[in-house]
């Protein structure tokens, strides 16, 4: 079964979601020029504050390409147990959960910080009928994936970069040889991705790593040893 293509209650789902947050870009780009310093500046607690109230409702899901790109790597692993960092509205989490579902079943740990969004999440998971398939956690990731049980086949990286190294940090010592992690917007925000390049290239953690020619780069590293 091919989700993506065969289960239309999800298909119409995911498109309405993608409407929606294309439709949130352009406002995103126009605050984000005119509000958030240059790139690799760390922000004032103020600063911090204003980017939290700007995108509590905004869905900042991964592009339809990307994230059909995730389902097709986790089909072909099998994926029994994937971690996700950074579920938002759940949009990429559908994709996920969904290779999962056609892998013969397994579990989606997604974590959200914000209670609000995890809540629409949750909302979005009943619609498409693949709740059993998903452990949304609400937190601070750094206490919500303290515990993962089991190997994990994948990880996708969709979050605030300055989590990025603390989700390797927690999730790579439950990864099986030959999992994959999928980090997004690493050409657009490189500078401040850099600790979580030191971590996948040191050669003690391994990882062989690459940029693929998505929209922003999207990060794919392999672990080998």
């Amino acid at each position: 079964m091919n989700s993506l293509d065969d289960d239309a209650k999800l298909k119409s789902l995911l498109a309405r979601l993608h409407a929606q947050s294309a439709a949130q870009e352009e406002g995103i780009i126009r605050w984000a020029r005119a509000t958030l310093p240059r790139p690799g500046t760390v922000l004032s607690d103020a600063q911090e504050a204003e980017f939290d109230r700007f995108f509590v409702d905004k869905l900042v899901a991964l592009e339809p390409e990307k994230a059909t790109f995730c389902y097709a790597l986790c089909r072909a692993l099998q994926a029994r147990r994937i971690v996700e960092a950074g579920t938002s509205y759940g949009v990429s989490t559908l994709y996920l959960a969904a290779a999962v579902r056609d892998n013969g079943g397994g579990t989606v740990i997604a974590t959200e910080y914000e209670p609000e969004k995890a809540k629409k999440a949750r909302a979005h998971f009943a619609e498409a009928g693949l709740s059993q398939f998903i452990d949304l956690r609400e937190g601070d990731l750094r206490e919500t994936l303290k515990t993962i049980e089991g190997p994990v086949d994948f990880l996708l990286m969709d979050i605030w970069t300055p989590m990025a190294r603390p989700t390797l940090e927690r999730v790579v010592p439950h990864m099986r040889k030959g999992a994959i992690v999928v980090a997004d917007n690493v050409n657009t925000f490189r500078k401040d991705y850099e600790e979580y390049f030191d971590f996948l290239t040191d050669p003690a953690n391994g990882f062989i790593t690459r940029t693929l020619p998505f929209d922003g780069g999207l990060e794919m590293s392999v672990k080998i040893a």
